[in-house]
């Protein structure tokens, strides 16, 4: 059974940095594509940062928006998931969500492709 628990989740002013931590059960992060993916309130769910499995070197991908900001990581010994956000924006005010693929090939923002989630963390960045 796969589980994905989230958090690091909390309230900064903007320009601040916060690490959101996704720890794996059932699932070997570093074997699999896995993502962060976050939905603000009144918009669509949006991929921010995924890494393909080892079997594609690893691979990040990051959406344009947060390009240079943030930094998706693992922890392979404690089979965990980071990503680092620094000069938070407040436009970055969003749940955040951790999610593993673990069937199909790829590794892109399609939430569609995820099978695992996990119950997000609340991130709220401050003006």
């Amino acid at each position: 059974q796969v589980q994905l628990v989230e958090s690091g989740g909390g309230s900064v002013q903007a320009g601040g940095s916060l690490r959101l931590s996704c720890a794996a059960s059932g699932v070997t992060v570093s074997n699999y594509c896995m993502g962060w993916f976050r939905q603000a309130p009144g918009k669509e769910r949006e991929g921010v940062a995924v890494r393909a499995g080892f079997g594609s070197f690893g691979t990040t991908r990051y959406a344009d928006s947060v390009k240079g900001r943030f930094t998706i990581s693992s922890d392979n010994a404690k089979n965990t998931l980071h990503l680092e956000m620094n000069s938070l924006k407040p436009e970055d005010t969003a749940m955040y969500y951790c999610a593993a693929r673990t069937s199909g090939s790829g590794c892109r923002f399609e939430s569609d492709a995820y099978a695992y989630w996990g119950q997000g963390t609340q991130v709220t960045v401050s003006s």
